[in-house]
């Protein structure tokens, strides 16, 4: 990741002392042009973690009808009527484009180790604003765009990634033609600039994420990864990159770079002649067809044995390099021992969040990423590196089973309780410290998840991020040791978070511990995170054999997301993304309970014996008998007309834990993105466009690494079982066939048909998710629209933020970005064998 440095290095102590630590240095013979003055407007912009987006000046900008702003000129007008007018803005000797008012931000963010209170909450300056830039360009060129504060920017009309949280190391390659160049940047405080590079193509290495070198470890044959930034026309294949280090020199062949873009690269080092801890430094040159073309360095750590170390892995989310960093357990019997995976708050790095823990003789203690410092609320992809890191942590360090403990700070006490409430059958015990519970009631840069809504649209809009509610799923820590540990003098995640959960579980919690620490602010020391009695409260908790439970009560909305507890599990719904419970008791030839919104139940009988006849009362009804065959028997039981019955495993291809729908389940599986090239030039200029804006905030926010390709280079053989997001439509992609021929959702041009109904126009654009013909896992993600105004009105990408609820498919009109839902034509979810039925949609009329 971005600066694998101590936890005081990471300290951001407020907006404009964090702008003032950014500013730009450009490389030695580059060019840079500062943006020193510009007009700004409250535009009325409305992003949040939502499907829903509002936005007034994407609307003009996409119909064509914005008018060049100049000052004092109108753009619009609010709702009670009053003008909204651009007005002049210039900088300030930091450099920071903001009004001449000032701007008022929130009242702090998530801190922690390293972190002070005064940080902002989430994104800095990303309100509901524009500010326009221009720049007149003596010829058509490349160049290097720099800016910090910002959620997007379009430059020329194409839309670019942001710097949200102004961390700096975002250059993004854009294409300027000769004369205006036109710059809508959404966001309030800004920093700007043009760099002019002299290379086509060239190595960012302000971005590294690399692993540690242990002294008298195994250090050969480790991987980082740094960013190739490509200015050119074409796409660069071939490429190597030449490490050395201390003597040692490997080579690595490097995947495609597009054209006018970056991506983060892994690469080989060998570490195994350093012998000294401390810093050292990696020559890397990047090398094309055995000539040297650029050239940089990176620091890498060497540490002691016993200190906290980071290691780097190859994810299965996206195929990019990753890391986690690990405390080491002191004592060197490691037989039997614990593991404790620790969660960090916004903005530390994992490397940081380990080094806050002292080693312990009983267990090692390792710590995800969530793939970014502010990443996804460990939820979407933040959840799913902690359970890799997870399986990555019991792989390697072997530790007793029964005494796997979760923890984390700030948000990742977030991340604590949410990982516990999910997975409630892999922990002996959990900790949140400092943590609120629901991003429905705390949010950061993407805002709060709305909590209901009177209108049936945005209500099954919501139902998709339903697994993200902990209050819903609270009885799930009946089974867990929880200790909760507060500063009653927290002005960031005020105490009263943690009340509010002490006293919801201690309505039915046997095994609760709280404590607050008297004028403990947020972040009051290491013991914020490392407090003793919280890790003796560990030492007393183991968690249950599977053999040893016999009752189990579990709820979940998404089996996708968490579908089993121990020996139970809910594979399929009755009603999609509802709330889900399973109250089992297993006796020696019995299993009786009830349950709610479940469809088909798997129960595994590995604890009765061969030739064992089970009796399975469910709801009351009359038992269903059933006889072992083996000692590893599953049951499958499937609710059919309010009746439940012995039923066969069900085929891949219908939903289940496997792969159970919504939009963003097909950004997993090694994703690839596939652009569109037998549309109109149009068409398929803002197919690429788009897919190279999304893998920009893919790398930005979840330190991401994505194949883009064209869609005939696409075929079912060669990306097998991995996710696809296709940008377009049955006309303009030449993929849809292969992946798309049996959906019941078609859009073409000027046409989307859903089942039975079908809309008609140019500005009609969809999300949908369809499963991978011929794979158990994959599914393909549908970006498109009807024509240009529609494709347009779906560039927004609201899914990477953590917790956005998407449901299975979602039609809409730009007209969403004025009107809110009542843009929305249709959304719903496919039943349990992909079909499209009218009981969980919804449609405007």
């Amino acid at each position: 990741m971005h600066r694998t440095l101590s936890l005081l290095s990471l300290v951001i102590s407020t907006f404009f002392s964090a702008q003032a630590q950014v500013k730009p240095t450009p490389p030695a013979g580059q060019n840079v042009y500062q943006f020193t003055k510009g007009l700004m407007a409250v535009t009325g912009s409305r992003y949040g973690r939502e499907a829903i987006y509002m936005d007034p000046l994407a609307y003009q900008l996409y119909t064509n009808t914005i008018k060049q702003p100049t000052e004092g000129s109108v753009f619009s007008k609010t709702e009670q009527g009053q003008e909204i007018k651009w007005q002049s803005i210039a900088a300030d000797s930091l450099n920071r484009l903001r009004s001449r008012n000032g701007f008022r931000f929130g009242s702090g963010g998530p801190a922690g180790p390293g972190i002070t209170p005064g940080s902002m909450r989430g994104g800095i300056g990303t309100g509901g604003g524009y500010i326009y830039l221009t720049y007149s360009s003596p010829n058509e060129q490349t160049a290097l765009l720099n800016i910090k504060g910002n959620s997007n920017v379009y430059v020329n009309g194409e839309l670019h990634m942001g710097d949200a949280y102004s961390m700096g190391y975002l250059s993004l390659p854009v294409k300027l033609k000769k004369g205006l160049n036109e710059f809508y940047v959404r966001g309030m405080m800004i920093i700007a600039n043009l760099t002019f590079p002299e290379k086509p193509v060239s190595l960012l290495t302000d971005d590294p994420t690399l692993p540690s070198l242990v002294v008298s470890g195994q250090n050969a044959g480790l991987q980082g990864a740094v960013v190739v930034v490509n200015t050119s026309n074409q796409a660069l294949t071939g490429l190597q990159l030449r490490s050395k280090l201390a003597g040692k020199e490997v080579l690595t062949t490097l995947p495609t770079i597009p054209a006018l873009s970056t991506r983060k690269v892994p690469f080989t080092f060998d570490g195994s002649a350093v012998s000294t801890k401390g810093k050292h430094d990696c020559t890397l040159t990047l090398v094309n067809k055995g000539k040297a073309i650029d050239e940089s360095k990176v620091t890498l750590d060497a540490v002691a044995p016993g200190e906290s170390y980071s290691s780097t892995f190859i994810s299965n989310i996206d195929g990019s390099l990753q890391y986690y960093a690990v405390t080491p357990q002191s004592a060197t019997n490691t037989a039997n021992a614990a593991l404790f995976l620790s969660v960090h708050g916004a903005g530390v790095e994992a490397i940081g969040q380990a080094k806050a823990y002292k080693p312990k003789d009983w267990g090692t203690l390792v710590a995800a990423t969530n793939r970014r410092p502010r990443g996804f609320n460990w939820e979407d992809w933040g959840r799913l590196d902690a359970l890799e890191v997870l399986s990555i942590g019991k792989n390697r360090f072997k530790p007793d089973p029964q005494h796997v403990y979760l923890t984390g700070h700030s948000m990742g006490g977030h991340g604590t309780w949410f990982l516990g409430v999910t997975y409630p059958d892999k922990w002996a015990a959990i900790a949140p410290c400092a943590g609120y519970p629901t991003l429905k009631e705390y949010g950061s840069a993407d805002g709060v998840i709305p909590d209901s809504s009177n209108n049936p649209m945005e209500r099954v809009l919501l139902r998709s991020g339903n697994q993200s509610d902990v209050l819903k799923l609270v009885s799930n820590y009946k089974p867990l040791g929880v200790y909760v540990l507060h500063g009653d003098a927290d002005r960031t995640v005020p105490v009263t978070y943690a009340r509010q959960m002490r006293k919801l579980l201690g309505t039915f919690h046997s095994d609760l511990s709280y404590y607050e620490y008297p004028n403990g602010e947020h972040w009051f020391g290491d013991q914020s995170v490392d407090w003793k009695p919280l890790f003796d409260f560990f030492k007393w908790h183991q968690r249950p054999a599977d053999s040893t439970v016999n009752a189990i009560d579990f709820m979940t909305s998404n089996p996708g997301i968490s579908s089993s507890y121990y020996w139970a599990s809910i594979e399929q719904q009755n009603q999609p993304l509802q709330y889900s419970r399973i109250k089992l008791n297993r006796a020696k030839q019995a299993i009786s309970g009830t349950t709610e919104n479940v469809q088909l139940l798997k129960l595994k009988l590995t604890d009765f014996n061969a030739n064992t006849n089970v009796a399975i009362t469910l709801d009351g009804q009359s038992p269903v008998a059933y006889t072992t065959k083996g000692t590893s028997d599953s049951l499958f039981l499937r609710r059919e007309n309010d009746k439940w019955i012995v039923a066969t495993e069900p085929d891949k291809s219908q939903k289940g834990p496997h792969r159970y729908g919504t939009f963003k389940d097909a950004f997993r599986n090694r994703m690839v993105f596939v652009y569109s090239t037998i549309g109109t030039k149009e068409e398929n200029e803002w197919s690429l466009q788009k897919a190279r804006y999304d893998a920009e905030t893919w790398y930005y926010r979840g330190n991401g690494a994505v194949d883009v390709i064209a869609d005939k280079e696409f075929s079912l053989q060669k990306y097998a079982d991995r996710g696809v997001v296709l940008f377009g439509n049955a006309t303009t992609n030449a993929a849809w066939k292969v992946l798309l021929s049996d959906c019941p959702v078609q859009v073409e041009r000027n046409a989307i048909r859903a089942g039975s109904q079908s809309w008609k126009g140019d500005d009609l654009a969809g999300y949908f998710v369809w499963p991978i013909k011929g794979s158990p896992v994959a599914s393909v993600a549908v970006i498109g629209g009807t024509g240009l105004k529609g494709m347009k009105a779906a560039s927004a990408n609201q899914y990477f933020a953590g917790a956005s609820g998407f449901p299975d498919f979602m039609i809409f009109s730009l007209d969403m970005l004025r009107e809110g839902s009542k843009g929305v034509k249709l959304a719903g979810f496919f039943d349990n064998t992909w079909k499209l039925v009218g009981n969980d949609t919804v449609a405007n009329e």
